[in-house]
């Protein structure tokens, strides 16, 4: 605890500092948008080099480049460019002997995304392997290097890639359009649902190398809920070499039971020859990202424990031996109230790494795997740890990760875990950074009318003076399981929101993660009332305590879970001079029926919405429009924004919120972006979404009330 009071002290002196410093500027949109974007870095086999990916953005999607780096893991020279080509590079891995790498990329020539190889230790151009007509993703180096695995997509009865051309080049001289389903789901988060399914392949490293598709003809894949893992930007299905040779992945069976049952992973094993699948787990929790000891005898998976009834629950690493024995199973992690990360395992094979939220913070933890207790390893003080690496020799063994902080975004370090000794690796917007007023974000709690400790974050304007009274603004985080973190944001940037006019307070309501499984699963049958109560009195409390903020002036708004806040702070409350909702419900019933998930919407709402019970009819905004006779609510002016390809809280949703301001004649605007989906991604859609965002605080917040 002493540590972390150390750090808020820091805080608040580089707080002062900072606005001290007159040559600091107010950050624009273009300091935030063109700022360089580090990646995950990946450290080689022997703990020397890590590649990482670097985004130029631009506002132009045409004109943005995105290549691949190295830097030594001891900082003894500084990061050097390793491709030049316009096409971005995913799934960067290092082969066994460290001296190649294979990624996928979509280069010049090429229709989908394909694998490539470059040989780091000679240099030249990297070489194309595969040429599949539905492209190539996720690659991985087999043990002893030969062999790539990866993840490519077929059409249903097309398993080779003959057949796939078939089905790519009849579905293109279609003369009808048409999508066709027999069952749920349909739709994904910003996309339709097609007929198309992921494979693991396995091919020689090489050049015109013939891909061998493991799970052709088995019985799992023709089962009608066989699935991979559903992301944002696609399905895929999580695969890894095994120690001896063979392909451990996940997979569902359950797919066609999303509409009224829970979807879960089980463990699959495959010979890299192909052939059907052997079933690892036969129990209803969720297995998620796995990895192998560098001695091959430990296997360490996160899991999600079964929950009959229960939409949130803690992940968990659970050890099994290896070759696989269920009876063996060990949770490691059953008295650790966070959720961890994947691990990272030190070069003998008995200890273990993972970074966990905590109170705003991601911090880093560890644990021995004979004895099973988690202890704190490296609290950052302020910011988050992400993206943990490591190589598998002992003598350089250093954790390599991201730190990022609300003022500061993503660079790479490396920590070892022996000496405590922090080294920064690169500095890609370090100048630019300089040159920006970034009050770093203070923490405090209070106890709720319910009785529990809630944590905020405040954020302070640029150009801070401690005189003068500023509005202050709610921001809504979404979810509802995460957390506000002491992080670098695109898409809600604290500090371009604040500028150099508003305060923000930014709550970790009930439900939200980092703060115990208990808390995050209150939410569960109570989803707007006592979350948008807390976001009610965190306000109060921060207007007492900060004697620099106007509580006259206040406002709030947020996005998704933040969005159905904000509409029920509509329904429910006259305190805001003004509100915001970003892809937000107005209407349970619609959000249900409408949305890409629904089950878990059922669960939370304490039952199916034919049933009308307590919830869907006390806690649903549109229905409590008559508050406004009340003197309750729905008198708020409000602008309302919504992506058009938002599957997740569809267009629908807004459009009937806007109906309601428009027919109460509430002062309301509404923004919808045809091209955007539940965030705004563009450049100009963003730079445009922002300075809609402050004018609308500033109309409603700039002067005090009329008396």
């Amino acid at each position: 605890m002493k540590k972390l009071l150390l750090g808020t002290g820091l805080a608040i002196l580089g707080l002062l500092a900072a606005s001290a410093e007159t040559s600091r500027r107010t950050i624009t949109h273009e300091d935030l948008w063109l700022m360089k974007r580090v990646g995950d870095p990946v450290v080689s086999p022997d703990g020397r080099q890590v590649v990482f990916a670097v985004t130029e953005p631009a506002y132009d999607a045409k004109d943005q480049v995105s290549d691949l780096w190295v830097v030594p893991v001891d900082g003894s020279a500084p990061p050097r460019k390793l491709t030049q080509t316009r096409g971005g590079e995913s799934g960067a891995e290092w082969s066994p002997d460290g001296t190649k790498l294979v990624f996928s990329a979509r280069r010049d020539g090429d229709e989908a995304a394909q694998l490539y190889v470059l040989d780091v230790s000679a240099g030249g151009e990297a070489q194309r392997i595969t040429n599949l007509t539905l492209g190539a993703r996720s690659p991985k180096w087999s043990p002893d290097g030969r062999q790539v695995l990866f993840i490519s997509d077929v059409y249903p009865g097309a398993e080779s890639e003959e057949a796939v051309k078939r089905a790519a080049k009849e579905r293109r001289e279609r003369k009808y359009t048409v999508r066709r389903y027999d069952g749920f789901p349909i739709r994904h988060w910003d996309r339709w649902l097609d007929d198309k399914q992921p494979r693991i392949f396995v091919q020689a490293a090489a050049p015109d190398a013939e891909p061998r598709n493991l799970l052709a003809g088995s019985a799992l894949v023709a089962q009608p809920g066989f699935g991979g893992q559903l992301t944002n930007s696609g399905e895929t299905i999580a695969a890894e070499w095994t120690p001896d040779g063979r392909v451990l992945f996940t997979a569902t069976t359950r797919r066609d039971q999303a509409a009224h049952a829970p979807v879960w992973n089980d463990l699959f094993l495959v010979e890299a020859a192909g052939g059907e699948p052997q079933r690892l787990t036969t129990d209803e929790d969720n297995y998620g990202q796995f990895g192998f000891s560098p001695d091959g005898r430990s296997l360490v998976v996160s899991v999600t424990p079964a929950a009959p009834g229960r939409v949130y629950r803690l992940n968990r690493l659970v050890h099994y031996p290896w070759p696989f024995d269920a009876a063996q199973r060990r949770v490691l992690t059953a008295d650790f109230d966070r959720s961890p990360t994947r691990p990272v395992f030190t070069p003998d094979s008995r200890r273990i790494f993972f970074t966990a939220e905590d109170a705003g913070l991601e911090k880093v933890y560890t644990l021995a795997l004979d004895e099973g207790k988690v202890s704190l390893h490296l609290d950052p003080g302020s910011g988050v740890v992400t993206g943990l690496s490591a190589g598998v020799a002992s003598e350089n063994f250093r954790l390599v990760g991201l730190w990022e902080a609300a003022h500061s975004p993503p660079e790479i370090y490396a920590h070892n875990p022996a000496d405590g000794d922090n080294r920064r690796l690169t500095r890609f917007n370090a100048e630019r950074v300089a040159a920006l007023d970034l009050p770093p974000v203070e923490h405090f709690t209070f106890t709720s009318r319910g009785g529990r400790e809630i944590h905020n974050l405040l954020v302070r304007p640029a150009g801070f003076d401690p005189a003068k009274k500023y509005p202050a603004v709610a921001i809504i985080h979404g979810g509802p399981h995460t957390m506000f973190r002491d992080q670098w944001v695109l898409r809600w940037n604290y500090h371009l929101l604040a500028g150099t006019d508003f305060v923000l307070v930014l709550t970790n309501y009930t439900g939200s993660t980092g703060f115990g499984e208990a808390f995050a699963q209150a939410i569960q049958g109570d989803p707007l009332r006592t979350p948008g109560d807390e976001i009610n009195e965190a306000m109060d409390v921060a207007v007492r305590r900060y004697a620099f903020i106007d509580g006259n002036r206040l406002a709030a708004g947020g996005a998704s879970y933040g969005g159905h806040l904000a509409n029920w702070l509509q329904a429910t409350t006259n305190r805001y001079r003004c509100l915001i909702s970003h892809a937000g419900l107005v209407s349970l019933e619609t959000q249900w029926g409408t949305s890409d998930v629904i089950h878990s919407r059922e669960l939370n709402n304490g039952g199916p919405v034919w049933e009308q019970g307590p919830v869907w009819r006390e806690q649903n905004p549109a229905r409590l429009a008559g508050n406004r006779a009340a003197g309750t609510g729905w008198v708020t002016p409000m602008l309302i924004t919504i992506g058009e390809q938002d599957f997740r809280v569809p267009l629908g949703n807004s459009l009937e919120n806007w109906s309601y301001h428009q027919r109460l004649q509430i002062p309301s605007r509404l923004l919808v972006f045809p091209d955007e989906n539940h965030w705004i991604l563009k450049g100009h859609n963003s730079r445009y979404w922002y300075a809609e965002i402050r004018a609308w605080l500033q109309e409603w917040l700039a002067a005090p009330p009329q008396s």
